[in-house]
């Protein structure tokens, strides 16, 4: 769609505050376990599957939400999206047991997939060259930076104030970014031919994901060789392949895997999901601490304000070096950093204030490796994406960054809890630590392996007939 408009930095503001209703309240969720549990009266595994399930249905449905964006509006998606989290934010500040708390994570979830691909895409409509760049960054701000904020942040006002004040914050910024970025034009795909939604591969794909989200979630609760746990096993690995096969005949398919062939948006994809993984850092380093520690949520929170300081320093610092590099240096180095950051956390034997100091130092490097990568990657993954897919493209991204963060805490959260249950304390935290050790190096493989060392990666050529989500 031509327009003469070009982006502002109260649109950027607003777009931020955006997506600032996940990454910063949503994910406030990982750090304020035992309040939670303690007020509403829960089980633990039920409060788990809770905090799973915002990433985990924002990682199902963000594709699908990136293609309606191309094709009906990506302000109208956007402002549809900022109403689904006041929803569910009312959601959780009305709950008393598990019910309201899990219909309103499942809209939380809802609410982001709608966000995140359509404000992308409007970063890349309205802003270009190094003006790209930069309101790039401020969007890495909003999600990176905001994840490094929940913690404290979330601590503070659990703390202090209450924990269902979050969603209050919550609501407030959701209404500030539809009062901010109701001056920018809409903005969808010029592409013609008629539009089909694909409900087939979407029904797939949800019963797939859930099935595995299941099995790392509860598989322990179920017992891991019983027969519902291998017929969910089954489910999963049988609806993968089918999904893959089926969409590939598809004109109109979920998943355009097109986009795939392209080197530079697959790396920067894959090694998003893996560095999304090392989420479960955030929750098995904040239950040790508060539950092995005796810390509050607050002196929780405080230690993460050098992940805080520091992924917000780097972001901007990642883009200038993405400027004068390339993608390949700034994304390699913020991925050895981030493994360092977080292999140092897992150092449970040291006792008193020695643990205290190590794992401030661990979350300030582990933010300097996530700030370093977040703006070369979300630059690659969008530069690599021919124009009239662009927020399909962005939703397979952010489907990464989600399912990414969903698996990794459910994974840490598993082996945790699976170690707890027969060793100490201390082991329980170190395995699950180690387990994003695991998943950040794999990031580091999938960078080197695919992201090009030249400054400019070549754009997916255009399919003759492009599939529509």
């Amino acid at each position: 769609m031509e327009t003469a408009y070009k982006g502002t930095n109260k649109m950027i503001i607003g777009i931020v505050f955006g997506v600032l209703t996940f990454w910063l309240f949503a994910q406030s969720m990982v750090n304020i376990v035992p309040a939670v549990q303690k007020d509403l009266g829960i089980s633990l595994g039920i409060l788990n599957v809770a905090i799973s399930l915002t990433a985990l249905f924002s990682g199902i449905f963000i594709v699908a939400a990136g293609g309606l964006a191309d094709k009906i509006g990506r302000k109208k998606i956007t402002y549809f999206g900022l109403i689904l989290s006041v929803i569910g934010s009312l959601c959780l500040i009305l709950a008393n047991g598990s019910i309201l708390l899990i219909i309103g994570r499942v809209i939380q979830g809802l609410s982001a997939a709608c966000i995140m691909p359509a404000t992308i895409a409007l970063m890349k409509e309205y802003f270009e060259g190094a003006e790209r760049q930069r309101a790039l960054s401020y969007w890495s701000i909003g999600s990176w930076g905001g994840s490094g904020v929940c913690s404290f942040a979330g601590g503070a006002i659990a703390t202090y104030m209450g924990w269902k004040w979050i969603f209050v914050f919550s609501i407030i910024f959701s209404l500030l970014a539809m009062w901010l970025i109701k001056d920018t034009p809409e903005s969808k795909s010029e592409e013609s031919g008629s539009f089909k939604f694909d409900y087939s591969g979407l029904g797939i794909f949800i019963v797939t994901m859930v099935a595995l989200n299941l099995v790392i979630t509860r598989g322990g609760d179920f017992g891991w060789t019983s027969l519902f746990t291998i017929a969910l096993t089954a489910i999963f690995l049988i609806g993968i392949i089918v999904f893959i096969k089926v969409e590939k005949k598809k004109k109109h398919a979920l998943i355009d895997f097109s986009l795939l062939k392209n080197k530079p948006y697959t790396g920067s994809t894959i090694s998003n999901f893996l560095l999304n993984a090392v989420a479960g850092t955030l929750v098995i380093a904040n239950t040790y601490v508060q539950v092995g520690r005796g810390f509050t949520e607050f002196q929780t929170g405080m230690l993460s304000l050098g992940y805080l300081v520091a992924v917000l320093a780097m972001i901007r610092v990642g883009e200038k070096i993405l400027q004068r590099t390339g993608a390949k240096i700034p994304m390699v180095w913020g991925a050895i950093l981030t493994t360092i950051g977080v292999a140092v956390m897992g150092l449970t034997f040291l006792q008193g204030a020695a643990y205290t100091i190590v794992v401030f130092i661990g979350y300030a490097i582990f933010g300097i490796g996530l700030g370093m990568y977040a703006t070369p990657s979300t630059d690659t993954a969008v530069s690599s994406a021919p124009p009239n897919k662009v927020g399909e493209a962005s939703g397979l991204y952010k489907m990464a960054s989600s399912l990414g963060g969903s698996f990794g805490v459910a994974i840490s959260a598993a082996v945790y809890g699976a170690i707890q249950s027969v060793w100490s304390l201390e082991v329980a935290a170190t395995a699950g630590i180690i387990t994003n050790v695991v998943f950040a190096v794999l990031s580091l493989i999938s960078i080197i392996i695919f992201i090009p060392g030249n400054k400019t990666p070549k754009k997916t050529p255009e399919p003759t007939q492009s599939p529509a989500t």
